[in-house]
């Protein structure tokens, strides 16, 4: 018996990439869940519980940062790994984001090897993703 496909949750506020980063997990193998507002993206981690969540940095509302924080902060989400996707790509960026509780911190443009083999080792290995 073949067990259900992962969840992946897609915080991105760019609709073209948010749907490119989308169909990467669903050729996959992934259950696909994705926002272009960060607005009601913690309110879908809660109710959604997802496996893991590709997360952009740069969201117009809610920073994804401050949603990273917001999950590493409760009990329920913090072991929720958190693969960060962002133009920001200065190394203080990436420290803060590593920081923050990214599991891996990927920079734009995303291959779809690289963003595959980011969110296998993060499930695989939540606390050592990097």
């Amino acid at each position: 018996m073949t067990s259900p496909p992962k969840t992946v949750l897609i915080i991105e506020d760019e609709a073209d990439a948010a749907e490119l980063f989308a169909e990467m997990m669903r050729v996959s193998g992934f259950r696909v869940l994705k926002t272009t507002s960060s607005t009601p993206a913690l309110s879908l981690i809660n109710t959604e519980k997802p496996d893991i969540v590709i997360l952009d940095i740069m969201m117009p509302e809610v920073s994804g940062l401050d949603i990273l924080r917001q999950m590493r902060q409760d009990p329920e989400l913090v072991s929720i790994p958190v693969v960060v996707v962002s133009a920001k790509s200065m190394p203080a960026d990436i420290r803060v984001g590593m920081e923050a509780g990214a599991s891996t911190y990927l920079t734009k443009p995303v291959g779809f090897l690289e963003l595959k083999e980011a969110v296998e080792r993060a499930l695989d290995n939540p606390s050592t993703a990097v």
